[in-house]
């Protein structure tokens, strides 16, 4: 189903957008797709703080583009004055800026002349950063489902969720969640992230993000309940 957005430039935009993705990781669905991109883009930069939902939104979206891109088609979702996905182009990756950073010194290179000292360390630190690369590419990814349970039934599950949703790290994505019922009223949060694994690590997240001030004062633990390699 194709979403509209009016004058995101404007309060009132960025409003009805952060009401929107109160209950939504994505423009539409549960991935990123062209509709995230096309929203992107028509933003002029980084979303205040106090439009939360936004704010949390743009970071993922973010460094998803970063590192992994974005392939889903999406439903379609028009924004009023900017072009659709298909014409917005996917930022360049640190790898691609970097081959184009190595096309232009090799442009500069003198392939009679005798390799300077200079010239033999640029070349190993070239070498070095494409094996780099190299490594990065073939990282694999998870899919991993948290289970995540609060003090008590006094606790403010949408708060707990936006304290959560809150953790950003370089190759953590959020996604999907619902709340769950354990008994006397108490519900607790299952929500699932897709994390590129050599980048994050379960168990740091929950020790070093999930479970220390401030958020500890809405999740009493975190447990995984599954761990799928994509």
């Amino acid at each position: 189903m194709a979403v509209t957005f009016n004058d995101l430039g404007s309060a009132a935009g960025l409003k009805k957008l952060d009401e929107y993705l109160l209950t939504r990781s994505y423009i539409s669905g549960y991935q990123a797709s062209k509709d995230d991109i096309t929203v992107y883009t028509a933003l002029s930069g980084a979303p205040s703080s106090s439009y939360l939902n936004v704010s949390r939104w743009y970071k993922h979206i973010d460094a998803l583009l970063r590192i992994l891109g974005v392939s889903e088609e999406g439903c379609g979702v028009t924004v009023e004055g900017f072009a659709p996905a298909e014409a917005v182009a996917t930022p360049p990756t640190a790898d691609s800026k970097a081959a184009a950073a190595e096309d232009d010194e090799d442009d500069d290179v003198d392939l009679f002349g005798e390799e300077t000292e200079e010239e033999k360390k640029a070349a190993e630190e070239r070498a070095a950063a494409v094996r780099a690369s190299s490594k990065k590419k073939e990282s694999g990814k998870s899919s991993v489902l948290l289970d995540i349970k609060p003090w008590d039934d006094e606790t403010d599950m949408k708060k707990l969720e936006e304290a959560v949703r809150s953790v950003q790290m370089e190759g953590l994505l959020w996604g999907a969640s619902k709340l769950v019922p354990v008994g006397y009223g108490i519900k607790k949060l299952q929500i699932m992230m897709t994390i590129v694994d050599d980048l994050v690590s379960v168990d740091a997240l929950i020790e070093e993000h999930l479970t220390v001030e401030p958020i500890n004062e809405y999740v009493q633990s975190c447990d995984i309940v599954a761990f799928n390699k994509i």
